[in-house]
């Protein structure tokens, strides 16, 4: 089992290696960043002084080996347009991503897994309904949705704010929006937008599963034995669709704080994502790289995470590991 986690750990480290150098490497072609901290009037020695300060003129080997020794010592800069440290800039900004991630999967999970879970065992038409319901989630843009609820709820019904965080509490340095109505308010929208793609996902993954599942022997062994249907659903059959569960859990909580860009950028909500696509309007090279590596360092941390649960619920990932 050490030597199976020591692998994860090795490739991980290799994996951000590869993503480091990828985020290196792009964002030197996306514009010149002193054009754009500088008004016209300033001469060109001045920008050439400005561009040795910031290192720009070093060869490109010392620039990347600067950029990962920061990285390791969580050293980010500062942002080009602010003048503010990055790692502020992301720590004011990643409460409000990680509320609206962690909502939008507790509802793709809460309704995904149950909705999956009758759809398999159940025919008639409220499964045919959810079916169609997933079709249309699935095919559907995001930005589509996310300006569909603002209509209903928020313009024609006027229910819910269509956009902001509403009210924060402070705890600490992070700003939180579960601790006021009008934030809660606020969260509602942008995390149903958010959720809705992950909820069919969710049910047709638990749905595939289950039914394949209920096709192998010992599922028909256990029926045969007599033992009661709940029993038999619950404990046997969903238990087994547990491992590709998990994994698409892991995915999706990644997937859900990278992608959560557009969702942010409909209901304007002061996430990292929101931080992104302004940074990339200014050409803030810093704060662009920063982005990609720690969305990337989330992924690599989620999935390690994955792993080690695999090895509680799978024993053959145990023995596979021992063995391996």
């Amino acid at each position: 089992m050490l030597s199976f986690i020591l692998r994860r750990l090795l490739q991980s480290v290799f994996v951000m290696l590869a993503v480091s150098l990828i985020a290196f490497s792009l964002f030197r072609f996306v514009g010149d960043p002193i054009a754009q901290m500088v008004g016209q009037e300033t001469s060109v020695e001045d920008q050439e002084n400005l561009r040795d300060r910031l290192g720009l003129n070093d060869p490109l080997t010392t620039q990347y080996g600067r950029f990962v020794s920061n990285l390791s010592k969580a050293e980010f800069g500062y942002s080009y347009r602010t003048r503010q440290p990055v790692s502020e800039m992301i720590l004011s900004r990643l409460p409000a991503t990680l509320e609206l991630g962690a909502i939008s999967l507790i509802i793709s999970l809460l309704v995904g897994i149950p909705a999956g879970i009758y759809t398999a065992l159940k025919r008639g038409a409220l499964s045919n309904a959810l079916l169609i319901a997933t079709l249309i989630g699935i095919s559907v843009p995001t930005f589509v949705i996310g300006i569909f609820l603002i209509y209903l709820f928020g313009v024609s019904l006027g229910w819910l704010p269509t956009f902001g965080r509403g009210e924060t509490v402070a705890l600490g340095w992070w700003q939180t929006s579960f601790l006021t109505l009008s934030g809660w308010k606020s969260l509602l929208l942008p995390a149903i937008t958010l959720g809705i793609y992950q909820l069919t996902l969710t049910m047709r993954l638990v749905r595939a599963e289950m039914q394949d599942v209920l096709k192998t022997d010992y599922i028909k062994f256990a029926t045969a034995r007599g033992i009661n249907y709940r029993s038999l659903y619950m404990n046997h059959a969903f238990r087994n669709t547990l491992v590709p569960v998990v994994t698409i859990i892991g995915l999706q909580l990644g997937g859900i704080i990278a992608f959560s860009i557009v969702t942010e950028s409909v209901f304007q909500w002061p996430g990292m994502g929101l931080l992104f696509l302004d940074s990339i309007r200014y050409v803030d090279i810093p704060v662009m790289s920063v982005y990609l590596v720690l969305i990337a360092l989330m992924f690599v941390a989620i999935n390690l995470l994955v792993d080690m649960l695999y090895l509680a619920i799978d024993p053959r990932v145990r023995l596979k590991g021992a063995h391996g």
